[in-house]
């Protein structure tokens, strides 16, 4: 991904702020032209600096309010296979390659705790995991945030 500037981070904390913003008012809030503002987002997209909007749409809303992490243990040599697997999972929302003991740490939303035993089960089933540990999700004490990632990056000149 290419170097982000001072205006790249105005616009992006503009819509951290406002996600809904408006090119227009983008435009109007930072002192540029419309067309600068679409340039440079178009310029972000392209580079990878969004990620999916899927992140603002609740899982609870959806009908699907039981969150889980589960950490799977596998057999490196079907390291592959069992991420596709995992992807083919419609209740798996995220998965990360961990280093330590876990070697994948699933994040996964579940209708109610028989469905949560269900996809347990089935990602147990798949060939190369040995091992999975679960763990609820009581609360979201921080929700995800990039925002005093985006004022370091201020800071530090960029």
């Amino acid at each position: 991904m290419a170097s982000l500037d001072h205006v790249d981070l105005e616009l992006l904390a503009a819509l951290a702020e406002d996600p809904r913003a408006t090119v227009v008012a983008l435009a109007e809030r930072l002192h540029l032209s419309r067309n600068t503002v679409q340039a440079r987002m178009g310029r972000l997209e392209k580079s990878g600096a969004f990620r999916s909007f899927e992140r603002s749409i609740s899982t609870a809303a959806l009908g699907f309010p039981l969150e889980a992490f589960i950490a799977v243990g596998v057999r490196q040599p079907h390291l592959q296979k069992i991420t596709a697997e995992l992807a083919r999972l419609p209740e798996v929302l995220q998965v990360h390659g961990l280093s330590g003991q876990t070697d994948l740490m699933t994040f996964v939303a579940c209708r109610d705790a028989r469905h949560l035993f269900d996809v347990d089960g089935r990602i147990l089933g798949i060939e190369g995991v040995e091992r999975t540990e679960t763990s609820l999700v009581m609360s979201e004490a921080i929700p995800y945030r990039v925002s005093g990632l985006m004022e370091l990056a201020k800071r530090d000149g960029r």
